[in-house]
């Protein structure tokens, strides 16, 4: 039997342009920090408490820009799929992986085809997506020097 997820994940960019990723405990795939709505929970709601209880990151609702939604396979679990809602926003802080979170990596943009440990909302959703965005919109998302 097929289940769906519901979900909400963070793009969130360093200074360099390059995309934090994370790896939970016992899984082999990276992808955006992020997780499960609670019942009656937005997923903007979800995302702000994601990011806190994965990394330690505080970052408010209203600062969340939808960059879209996304239906697709989930990465570590089977027969499953996921209706994600993926959100910008900004980098304020240095992520401290806390919880499920055993990694965290950083994604420059450019190299994500050679990359084989990348979970399939990253490859055919995130990816294509931020690449799609004018320069200065990335650049705007971008943690400050």
């Amino acid at each position: 039997m097929t289940h769906v997820l519901s979900i909400a994940a963070l793009c969130l960019l360093d200074d360099a342009g390059r995309l934090l990723l994370v790896r939970k405990r016992g899984t082999a795939l990276f992808m955006q920090p992020g997780g499960k709505l609670e019942p009656g929970e937005s997923a903007a709601a979800a995302a702000v408490r994601e990011l806190e209880e994965e990394l330690g990151l505080a970052v408010p609702a209203a600062r969340l820009r939808l960059l879209g939604r996304w239906y697709g396979p989930a990465a570590n679990e089977p027969d499953t799929f996921i209706d994600a809602a993926v959100f910008l926003g900004p980098l304020e802080g240095t992520p401290v992986p806390a919880a499920e979170i055993e990694e965290i990596g950083w994604l420059d943009l450019a190299a994500a085809g050679s990359r084989t440990d990348l979970a399939p909302l990253l490859t055919e959703f995130v990816v294509p997506a931020l690449g799609a965005l004018p320069p200065p919109e990335v650049t705007a998302w971008q943690a400050p020097r």
